[in-house]
């Protein structure tokens, strides 16, 4: 930890003007980092001027910046405000750096200098006509001015958040600021002092936080529909909807809890705890919905007016997300990134899991975005972070040449990892021997704030390679139980492999000390698990395991750069002394709104994952499912453990046929009322059927991580 405390002083205390002496102080204080000094010249030469961008356009901002902002349940969904006493230590917003607290030695500083850059909250005007509510989410909502209305970009993961941003807008038309005492007109509407409504929306991908406070800002009955052709329009990109349901709902139980682990959400708040997320603060804690999208963006280059506004939009699939677009603004010469470019490396593979994305399509459409825009483009700006303009004060084109370095970090993780893939190197070789050129480490949108060189390594492998490196001793491995078991066996008892990973925490191994005592509590401490009594605990060796890993996992999350990596240590620290506690409220993984917006093929696919494989496998039905309020029909079959079904088609001998609305049977599988309750009708035997419904699982959250 001293390395990090003296790597903070002469970072922070550089003046906001990078003078010879300010670099020559940072370089001498990084250098026990070993850095290149190419890398820290840059790095600390333009430490100040991403903060200059998160700033620049402020107009204006929620205070208190929290969500509710009264009341019982004031900051219940946002509480940005819990992080201004050890970041900003009362520094008001927008700020400097040379005005905000250096960085503790619990913190690694470059993620401090994000998270003191994920501070700097409020409305922000991008280009008259283009504006970003930033800090009131993981991602930010954009707000473009339409002929009639807003055209929403994004609109936040909870519809309180949504609201709230939107109503901040709002406010800020034609209206003296308290803080600036400007007033601020919109281009469109130089006299409109009402709110303006919601004239469109876009989804930039399939991702949660980019869609599910869509009701926080628009009613399903406002938008266009077969009954209402002029209603508002939401645009979203190929597969959006399948992809969207699919992550949140077929996967969504496990994802969530890991979830948990990344944003930190069950951490403090503090030095010692949670600080950041890298490409946000953290997630709400609001109300999440969905509304389908009503058009379908299919192809790049597709041309489309909206609300007076012309976009060219740019289909990206499997980049970030599986189903994602980007889109460009030609009268504001505007490109929205979506969420691959960014102000930090972002992630091939999520930790909270999800798909691996492809690091070469990625790399290949930021080529494309540029040979499409690149000539004209003056501002990128993305769902996440700030904007990047080019203001001419540089020979190349700024933005041009952050989205080719962007695009550069992606293909070089991508060439180099197969590179020494097809030299025999195995995943974990591979992500300790690859690093990058100091061109690309030396851009602050570069370090992995969120992502991170090392698992993005390991993505790259896993995509084309899969999880098995190659030796057979890998081929068929034990589980964690049993191989910690044995492991300490051969160790001479968890006593023994306990003083000699002390030994090594001393001398900072802590990776390794972390390693070998998680084989020690899942070898020796099922039936033991914390929280323990300290002073007399059941299990002497399991205590000391425990503990010993969770300060190795401590000191690990103390030194990374990324928020998400930070995170997990420390919440697995957290739950190696206290347990899991079950007691937190459970998120849900599929949402009312998720599930009413599935298709029926979806819904059913949903509920074969939670089919109880072994115990309806001594069992065979055959249903025929008839929904009247969609006019759909379908034949429902549970044969060898498995659920099958088939769309319009029906059986002429079924265990029963069930004519239900499918909005019924979606409360239904929803828990939130009985099959006897809703009004259906049914032949055959309705026995079958609830029998059917109990084999349906229903997951337990809060499962063990850490522990076994």
């Amino acid at each position: 930890m001293a390395i990090v405390a003296t790597f903070v002083i002469a970072w922070i205390q550089m003046s906001p003007i990078a003078t010879a002496d300010a670099i020559a102080d940072c370089q001498e204080a990084m250098g026990v980092m070993e850095y290149p000094k190419e890398v820290l010249d840059h790095l600390c030469s333009t430490y100040t001027e991403d903060f200059e961008r998160a700033t620049r356009g402020f107009i204006d901002k929620l205070d208190p910046a929290l969500i509710p902002p009264e009341g019982e349940d004031s900051g219940k969904v946002w509480n940005l405000d819990q992080y201004d006493k050890f970041l900003l230590e009362g520094e008001s917003v927008p700020s400097l750096p040379e005005k905000l607290p250096p960085s503790p030695e619990t913190v690694n500083p470059s993620l401090w200098r994000m998270a003191q850059l994920n501070m700097q909250h409020g409305l922000y005007e991008v280009v008259p006509g283009i504006y970003q509510l930033r800090g009131y989410d993981l991602a930010e909502i954009t707000l473009v001015e339409g002929d009639t209305g807003w055209i929403v970009i994004d609109p936040l993961t909870s519809q309180e958040t949504a609201k709230a941003a939107l109503e901040l807008a709002n406010n800020n038309i034609s209206k003296i600021n308290d803080t600036t005492n400007d007033i601020h007109v919109l281009p469109k509407h130089p006299e409109l002092t009402d709110p303006l409504p919601v004239s469109a929306v876009i989804y930039t991908h399939s991702h949660v936080d980019h869609y599910a406070g869509i009701q926080g800002i628009v009613t399903p009955e406002e938008i266009k529909s077969i009954n209402n052709p002029e209603g508002i329009p939401i645009y979203a990109p190929e597969g959006f909807l399948e992809e969207a349901v699919s992550e949140n709902v077929f996967a969504g139980n496990v994802m969530s809890r890991r979830a948990s682990y990344m944003y930190g959400n069950l951490l403090p708040k503090g030095e010692t705890g949670q600080v950041d997320g890298g490409l946000g603060k953290t997630t709400s804690a609001g109300t999440t919905s969905l509304i389908a999208p009503t058009d379908i963006i299919d192809h790049t280059g597709q041309k489309i007016k909206v609300d007076g506004i012309n976009i060219i939009f740019q289909n990206v699939p499997g980049s970030e997300a599986p189903a994602e677009m980007m889109f460009y603004f030609p009268e504001f010469h505007a490109l929205c990134a979506a969420e691959d470019a960014t102000h930090t490396m972002h992630n091939l593979y999520t930790l909270r899991g999800a798909k691996v994305r492809d690091s070469l399509a990625w790399a290949n459409y930021l080529s494309e975005t540029i040979e499409l825009f690149g000539d004209e483009v003056e501002v990128v700006f993305a769902s996440h972070h700030w904007p990047t303009w080019d203001d001419g004060t540089t020979p190349e084109n700024e933005v041009v040449e952050y989205l080719k370095k962007q695009r550069d970090l992606y293909k070089y993780i991508h060439d180099q990892t197969l590179h020494l893939a097809n030299q025999g190197y195995t995943m974990l070789e591979i992500a300790e021997m690859l690093e990058l050129p100091d061109s690309l480490a030396n851009e602050w949108y570069n370090r992995g704030y969120y992502g991170s060189l090392n698992h993005n390594v390991k993505a790259v492998y896993q995509y084309y390679l899969g999880w098995f490196d190659g030796n057979p001793a890998h081929l068929y491995s034990l589980p964690p139980e049993q191989t910690g078991a044995k492991y300490i066996e051969y160790m001479g008892g968890p006593g023994q492999a306990i003083k000699l990973a002390k030994g090594d925490f001393d001398k900072g191994e802590y990776r390794w000390v972390a390693q070998v005592m998680s084989d020690v509590v899942f070898g020796t401490c099922k039936d033991n698990l914390p929280p323990y009594d300290s002073t007399t605990p059941s299990n002497q060796d399991c205590f000391d395991a425990t503990q010993l890993e969770a300060d190795a996992l401590e000191q690990l999350g103390y030194q990374a750069e990324s928020g998400p990596w930070r995170n997990f240590f420390l919440t697995g620290a957290q739950e190696l002394r206290d347990g899991v506690n079950k007691n937190i409220p459970t998120p849900a993984s599929g949402s009312g709104d998720t599930i009413r917006a599935m298709t029926t093929d979806l819904l059913f696919d949903s509920l074969a994952i939670r089919l109880k494989g072994l115990e309806a496998a001594q069992n065979q039905y055959t249903f025929n499912m008839i929904f009247p309020d969609i006019n759909e029909e379908y034949l429902l079959s549970v044969e060898n453990g498995v659920l099958t079904y088939t769309a319009d088609k029906v059986s002429v001998k079924p265990n029963t046929t069930i004519i239900i609305n499918r909005s019924d049977l979606d409360d239904v599988i929803l828990g939130e009322t009985d099959i006897t309750e809703v009004d259906f009708s049914y032949g055959g035997e309705l026995e079958d059927f609830k029998n059917f419904l109990s084999l349906l699982d229903d997951f337990e959250f809060w499962f063990n991580i850490v522990l076994p």
